[in-house]
């Protein structure tokens, strides 16, 4: 793998009722690549809102508890849209292995997003493999973008 991500082993999830499902196999992957999860809810697929849980794991990640996260929803946009008001957080919709390699290379995104209506468990842990193992490409114009992103 050899990211930085990688050194630090936590990350955090969120999901809703929606994503709750895959957002547990998810978490059984990781621990047995032998990560240290952290989950922020939701916890059963009762309904629940989406914004909730994105602002906690949002909240850890802009307050450098955590570098990364994985995030899941019904369609993935919700919970993405919700996580990317937080500062630190660039969160990707990610429904194949291609778009999580783009999203790393080129865009830095700290946290995955998931759209679990679309997915079952093992493509999503496939694509979520590609995420977590692939750096940013440091390059001039990707770094200048992002930078650009940074302005609020």
């Amino acid at each position: 793998m050899g990211t930085e991500f990688e050194s630090e082993k936590s990350i955090g999830l969120a999901s809703d009722h929606a994503g709750y499902r895959l957002k547990a196999y998810l978490e059984a992957r990781l621990t047995d690549w032998g990560y240290r999860v952290v989950d922020f809810g939701a916890y059963s697929d009762d309904s629940v809102d989406y914004p909730d849980f994105a602002h906690r794991l949002g909240n850890a990640i802009d307050g450098n508890e955590l570098k990364m996260g994985v995030a899941v929803c019904s369609s993935g946009n919700g919970i993405n849209i919700a996580l990317n008001r937080h500062v630190n957080v660039r969160a990707a919709i990610c429904w194949n292995e291609e778009l999580a390699a783009l999203a790393r290379e080129h865009n830095d995104a700290n946290v995955c997003t998931f759209p679990a209506r679309y997915l079952d468990g093992e493509q999503a842990e496939k694509i979520l493999k590609i995420f977590i193992s692939t750096g940013f490409s440091e390059d001039d114009r990707h770094r200048r973008r992002i930078n650009k992103i940074n302005l609020l």
